[in-house]
């Protein structure tokens, strides 16, 4: 390349600290201070247990609680030093996952020795409450990729929820079918994606501002029908039943991810099934190029021959059903009666998931299964009588929220034109 005699190429310097090298020292620097504070407070004389399941025979994994708080604690140091040191690609990805397991095992070796209980962690039924408790974030989550690639934003997940819900338990009860209550809160949550999707496309409303109001309309509602309905006769209106749970002969009997896949409800198969297919549609159809590019640049689309509002309107609608489908689990999963602000407020979190897993269906699913052990870890300790405040405990989902939100959202990038109205010029 020539150079007038009067320019100057200027290379941009590249910072030291990165986000990678931050994390990297932040991993270290926690890793440092539990192997030095868990390592003192850890009891030495007690042996914790890691086993398959509860009915497992023997003794399991045992290790030292003290040598385990510490030793874990040191993989979280070696993980943090490999991403100071600035190790890329894949081995980037595996640093991350080292230290954040090597963290939380060291954390789980200390509370098991300070409880001094008998009491082994089953790794079966941790990885079942796992998937369990991420179900409805998972189509919550997958509701809020549909909307927001489409650029749409969902705040309203968690009315569709609590419509969803709602839908399950009256109709279920009414027909005396489950499988009429799933499809029913299936359409309850269509419905509210309709009206979304009428105020914010048609009439151009604040998609933030409508999703909040959407929220207070489902919980309001569903209250107020309650109190008119179940409470007055719940034996007519709120015994909905239980999904069947399905049995693959052989499969179910693999450890660890044998009941957790193959000894489940339709819920569990329909959630990784739908993750699937969004990812195959987004990614690798002409269906989901369209998506893509309305989220992006509608104006752009638009000229290509692209309906854009059509688009927007199949896919608010759509992710309504799937976030009403994710309601039916809050009763049709264990047979729960209708309550008020059942879905206590998981399509926050939902929203979370998407965020963290970078609208991308695979992530967002990472992110729940995240959010579900979460959830998860705070019965397991409740159990063993963990020495924690329960109040405390029972925050244990929410904080890592906004742990995961604080740590992972400044790296993401939302649809361009995700929550911008478009006008036809």
């Amino acid at each position: 390349m020539t150079l007038l005699a009067d320019e100057v190429v200027v290379a941009t310097p590249v910072p030291f600290w990165t986000r990678t090298r931050l994390a990297g020292a932040g991993y270290a620097g926690l890793g440092l201070l539990a192997a030095v504070l868990l390592g003192a407070l850890t009891p030495g004389d007690v042996t914790n247990r890691f086993v398959i399941s509860e009915t497992t025979q023997g003794p399991g994994w045992e290790i030292g609680g003290r040598f385990g708080a510490i030793l874990f604690a040191a993989v979280a140091v070696a993980a943090g030093a490999a991403l100071l040191v600035g190790v890329a690609g894949r081995l980037r990805t595996w640093a991350h996952t080292v230290a954040v397991v090597g963290l939380l095992m060291s954390f789980l070796n200390w509370q098991m020795a300070l409880a001094r209980t008998s009491h082994a962690m089953p790794v079966e039924d941790i990885a079942d409450g796992t998937l369990r408790f991420a179900l409805p974030l998972i189509f919550g989550a997958l509701a809020g990729v549909l909307c927001e690639r489409a650029g749409v934003i969902n705040v309203a997940i968690e009315g569709q929820f609590i419509m969803g819900a709602f839908s399950a338990a009256l109709f279920a009860t009414v027909a005396a079918s489950v499988w009429v209550g799933l499809i029913a809160a299936g359409i309850a949550g269509a419905l509210v994606g309709a009206l979304l999707a009428v105020l914010a496309i048609r009439y151009l409303m604040n998609q933030v501002v409508l999703g909040v109001m959407l929220v207070a309309l489902g919980i309001g509602l569903t209250g107020f029908l309650y109190e008119r309905t179940m409470q007055i006769d719940s034996t007519a209106t709120n015994e909905p039943g239980t999904l069947p749970v399905w049995t693959v002969p052989y499969l179910s009997d693999l450890p660890v991810v044998g009941p957790m896949l193959f000894k489940a409800n339709i819920l569990v198969y329909l959630a990784l099934v739908l993750v699937l297919l969004v990812h195959i549609g987004l990614f690798h159809t002409r269906w989901g190029l369209r998506v893509r590019a309305v989220g992006e640049h509608p104006t752009a689309a638009d000229t290509l021959g692209v309906r854009v509002r059509l688009v927007r309107y199949r896919n608010v609608i759509l992710a309504g059903m799937v976030a009403g489908i994710g309601g039916a689990f809050f009763i049709l999963d264990s047979g729960n009666q209708f309550g008020k602000e059942i879905s206590a407020g998981k399509g926050f979190i939902a929203l979370a998931a998407l965020i963290v897993g970078r609208w991308n269906p695979l992530g967002a699913l990472l992110a729940a299964l995240f959010f579900g052990f979460a959830e998860k870890l705070q019965l397991f300790l409740s159990g063993i009588g963990s020495p924690i405040p329960s109040q405390f405990l029972s925050m244990t989902p929410y904080l890592a929220t906004i742990v995961a939100v604080a740590g992972l959202v400044g790296r993401v990038r939302a649809p361009a034109a995700d929550g911008l109205p478009y006008v036809k010029g």
